[in-house]
């Protein structure tokens, strides 16, 4: 794994803990305010880096050579932004659970490009473990 992989990947996950640890102390952050905005400051988030990931599923289905499978891939790439969109439409809790499980199911579809060999290795994992840790945060912050 490149190492500028896993760091930009932690580093990505600092908005996420942040967020959801203010949420569970009651605390209100300079630049964002108080538990609405936190709420929502966090919502934006996800849906910025669940879109994102669907763009990476975009990037390797323009690689394939068979074109069912391309297609299939570019309308699974799609699917995350809907659903992020939708989840920001929900009440404040049902919204991050549903968060939660976008971020879940796509890490485990993202494993299974690896499992497929159209993604390295590293990816699969570096998901995996990237996903758990968004999908805990998410949750807390839907407990808080």
């Amino acid at each position: 794994m490149p190492a500028v992989t896993l760091w930009l990947g932690v580093g990505g996950l600092v908005p996420f803990v942040v967020l959801a640890v203010a949420l569970l102390a009651g605390a209100s952050l300079p630049l964002v305010g108080g538990e609405a905005a936190i709420r929502a400051a966090l919502m934006a988030y996800a849906v910025a880096i669940l879109s994102f990931l669907g763009g990476v599923r975009w990037g390797i289905a323009m690689g394939y050579g068979d074109a069912r499978l391309a297609t299939r891939d570019y309308v699974i790439a799609v699917v995350p932004a809907i659903i992020g969109w939708g989840a920001t439409l929900l009440p404040a809790t049902p919204g991050l659970w549903a968060m939660a499980l976008a971020f879940v199911l796509l890490g485990l579809m993202d494993y299974g490009l690896a499992c497929r060999t159209v993604a390295p290795e590293w990816y699969g994992r570096l998901r995996l473990a990237l996903s758990a840790a968004v999908s805990l945060a998410l949750g807390t912050a839907a407990l808080a």
